[in-house]
């Protein structure tokens, strides 16, 4: 029998959706040994200042899989006041984190930022600036539901 789904339980999903896609890019840049985001690739001056790229995207993705943690805790929040609002102020540190991101990969995809790099040249960039988009909505509903419904 299929039970109906808890109130959040798709924006968690999806939030933890959005941090394990980005831990994956990483992977995969590290093993291509490259910077950047897919679709936004860095200029070949960013590689001066990086001695071991593999290495700098694995932390990169380490910090990923944090965040997919992280977010998952969602899925039952403590119920200890300062418990419960330390996992919260973490996740929107996070949520804020990542929608700058967004918003720079957007000014910088359409033009608007020069300074920040090239604008985007193909699908890449777009697909990861929706799944970027996806994710920062999805974990600040997310975080925002999990203040307000305890933990049973």
């Amino acid at each position: 029998m299929l039970t109906p789904m808890r109130s959040g339980t798709l924006t968690i999903t999806l939030a933890c959706g959005g941090a394990l896609a980005y831990t994956i890019s990483k992977i995969d840049l590290a093993l291509r040994e490259r910077i950047g985001m897919p679709g936004f690739p860095a200029p070949p001056s960013s590689y001066e200042d990086i001695p071991n790229v593999a290495a700098a995207q694995l932390g990169n993705a380490a910090l990923g899989f944090v965040l997919v943690l992280l977010t998952a805790a969602l899925f039952r929040p403590p119920k200890h006041t300062l418990t419960r609002r330390l996992l919260l102020g973490a996740n929107w540190l996070g949520v804020a984190m990542v929608g700058a991101g967004v918003v720079g990969f957007t000014l910088r995809a359409t033009g608007l930022a020069p300074a920040l790099g090239e604008p985007a040249s193909g699908a890449a960039a777009w697909i990861s600036l929706t799944v970027g988009a996806v994710w920062t909505v999805s974990w600040a509903l997310a975080s925002h539901g999990a203040r307000r419904t305890p933990s049973v």
